[in-house]
């Protein structure tokens, strides 16, 4: 049967303001990749990442490489070898798992070897803002079991960790300093973490300045996210980190991510599902990680003014299996 590929610019408007140490977001804009084969549609979703080099425009002219592989019929270990890690590639290899599980109708999640797939705790994220503001954000989401706080603003921080801490006592809490804290007082801040009941910095430094960690008395757990891509980059991170931060648009797709999970466990590293601030779509697949995490941060739908129809189900903290209307 052919096969017809289809490449999709899309705008999610956040709920608000979306805040971190490297500035403020008012919409979330998405690239979504649609492969039909026969009576089969599968769906991937990326979100281009500035950090990384990624624009919404370079990432639907990466898809468009692969098209003639896509149509062809190419599967997603020819895709792993044709396309380098990054949201392009990941937009394809899930549209070809849930592609994959249309046409064979079982579900995604078996075919990678996952016997039943629960509802998880998914942190919720507190964006960069004033102590004050952040109190004041904290407090309203402190029923939440777990709460991601936006740190690495150039001053404030340490009032900004016990501000959070004070409002909500009984919260997980999870620090992301998102490459901010300058190497010379990262210990003073990860202290501050630890003195409040933090059970986890994330990125406290540049992924080019990293190395500092080493000498990095640790009280709390750290974890790389800007520092770790795919399954090449964990060699250089023993030692430095306690867990890594698995996300789908890092990796360049599931089937990147699934193994990058088996092999980041097998040199001792925790395992932390993120997200970047997508639809519904682009967490589905991300679900099929949960099973292996110390921590689940799926939360881009929550932040958001408007989702996809049969979007994921958020409740009471948890965060519940997709619906194969959506993906998988």
């Amino acid at each position: 049967m052919k096969r017809s590929l289809e490449v999709a610019i899309e705008t999610f408007p956040i709920a608000g303001k979306f805040t971190i140490s490297r500035g403020s977001r008012t919409e979330a804009v998405v690239v979504t990749a649609t492969i039909r084969e026969g009576y089969g549609t599968g769906r991937g979703e990326c979100v281009p990442y500035r950090r990384y080099g990624e624009s919404v425009e370079g990432v639907v002219e990466t898809i468009e490489t692969a098209r003639d592989l896509i149509e062809s019929g190419g599967d997603r270990a020819a895709l792993l070898e044709t396309l380098p890690a990054g949201a392009a590639r990941n937009a394809l290899d899930c549209a070809l798992w849930d592609l994959e599980a249309k046409l064979s109708e079982v579900p995604a999640h078996v075919s990678a070897g996952i016997d039943r797939l629960p509802p998880i705790t998914t942190a919720y994220t507190i964006s960069l803002d004033t102590p004050e503001a952040m109190h004041a954000a904290a407090a309203r989401a402190s029923s939440r079991p777990i709460l991601k706080i936006k740190l690495g603003a150039p001053d404030g921080d340490i009032e900004r960790i016990r501000a959070v801490r004070e409002a909500a006592q009984e919260a997980v809490l999870l620090a992301d300093a998102n490459e901010g804290w300058p190497a010379e007082d990262v210990q003073r801040y990860i202290d501050a973490c630890a003195e409040a009941g933090f059970s986890l910095v994330e990125q406290p430094l540049h992924a080019d300045a990293d190395e500092a960690l080493r000498d990095v008395a640790r009280h709390v757990p750290l974890c790389a996210d800007e520092s770790a891509h795919d399954r090449t980059s964990l060699p250089r991170l023993v030692g430095l980190y306690d867990l890594v931060n698995i996300k789908l648009d890092k990796t360049g797709g599931l089937t990147e991510a699934l193994a990058m999970a088996e092999a980041a466990q097998k040199r001792g590293f925790g395992i932390f599902v993120g997200c970047m601030l997508g639809s519904s779509l682009a967490m589905a697949p991300a679900m099929l990680l949960t099973p292996q995490a110390r921590f689940v941060d799926l939360d881009g739908p929550l932040l958001l003014a408007k989702d996809r129809d049969n979007a994921m189900h958020y409740h009471d903290g948890l965060v519940h299996p997709p619906e194969r209307a959506l993906w998988g």
